[in-house]
């Protein structure tokens, strides 16, 4: 992303969430009925042509369906999490993300939205149109990771090291590079409380070697973003163990499509070499 510059792909992620939500309700996987309104007339128009008339799925087979499926699995694991009862959900790199809004029980939480001053600003702006004040449980916390960190920025913004929290680190770590996925991970696992959990996207190192991204790579770089981080596939677990994480579970395209893509929706193809990965905060036994 462009220093001054609000993130596009994060436009994007609310524009397929918008196109997805515009479905009937037996064949949408996912439902942000706030995405819409922050996405501009024209834009959602285009997009949807751009969808409806597959050539989207012929530029990237199976991407829109990853994209709508990680949205729902994580929504589900943010639920599933609540009812266990959460303190904080950290939102990293929030982009367009409207979880705190329409997650039904998100609201006994306290919610931190992170993400780049220009990125979290054009959010705030578009949000207004829907929902003006925002809800006295979100906190919006920009950073700066040039200049600043986690450590800095979380605790002045109110973030309780103590509280039990979910960090939801959707559609960032690809574009980090290792140093920067590790530190954010070493936040994590040393400033959030017992039963504390993260769940994170990312490439297999893999599929970023493949020539097929070519294109997709080609297109980030003149919007400023880059794909340049990948986890070796199948080592997801041995990955977050070494980090101080436990419970590791991973969701890939083949699971993910069992899990949503049934009935109506089962002849979609989902992406390969993307997966969804989760784990809690300690070693294995350790009590939550």
């Amino acid at each position: 992303m462009k220093r001054d510059q609000s993130s596009a792909t994060a436009e994007g992620m609310a524009l397929l969430r918008a196109i997805e939500a515009s479905k009937p309700a037996g064949k949408r996987i996912c439902y942000d009925p706030i995405a819409r309104s922050l996405i501009p007339a024209i834009k959602f128009i285009l997009g949807k042509l751009t969808v409806d008339s597959g050539l989207y799925g012929r530029f990237a087979p199976g991407a829109m369906e990853f994209i709508i499926a990680r949205e729902r699995y994580i929504d589900d694991f943010l639920i599933a999490c609540l009812r266990e009862g959460l303190d904080q959900v950290v939102v990293l790199g929030a982009g367009f993300d409207t979880r705190a809004y329409r997650i039904p029980g998100i609201e006994k939480a306290r919610v931190f939205e992170v993400d780049h001053p220009a990125t979290q600003a054009e959010k705030l702006k578009r949000l207004k149109k829907v929902i003006d004040p925002p809800p006295g449980h979100v906190g919006f916390i920009p950073v700066d990771f040039n200049a600043q960190t986690l450590a800095e920025r979380l605790p002045a913004g109110g973030y309780d090291e103590q509280g039990k929290t979910l960090f939801i680190w959707q559609g960032v770590t690809m574009y980090l590079t290792p140093e920067g996925v590790d530190s954010t991970l070493a936040f994590i696992a040393g400033h959030s409380g017992p039963g504390s959990a993260v769940i994170f996207d990312y490439f297999y190192t893999e599929t970023l070697r493949d020539m097929k991204l070519k294109s997709t790579r080609r297109i980030l770089r003149v919007i400023g973003e880059r794909l340049t981080f990948g986890i070796d596939e199948g080592e997801i677990e041995s990955f977050l163990v070494r980090r101080g994480f436990r419970d590791v579970r991973n969701a890939d395209g083949e699971e993910l499509k069992r899990l949503y893509f049934t009935g109506p929706n089962a002849g979609r193809t989902v992406s390969k070499g993307v997966a969804i990965a989760s784990a809690r905060m300690g070693k294995a036994g350790e009590q939550a």
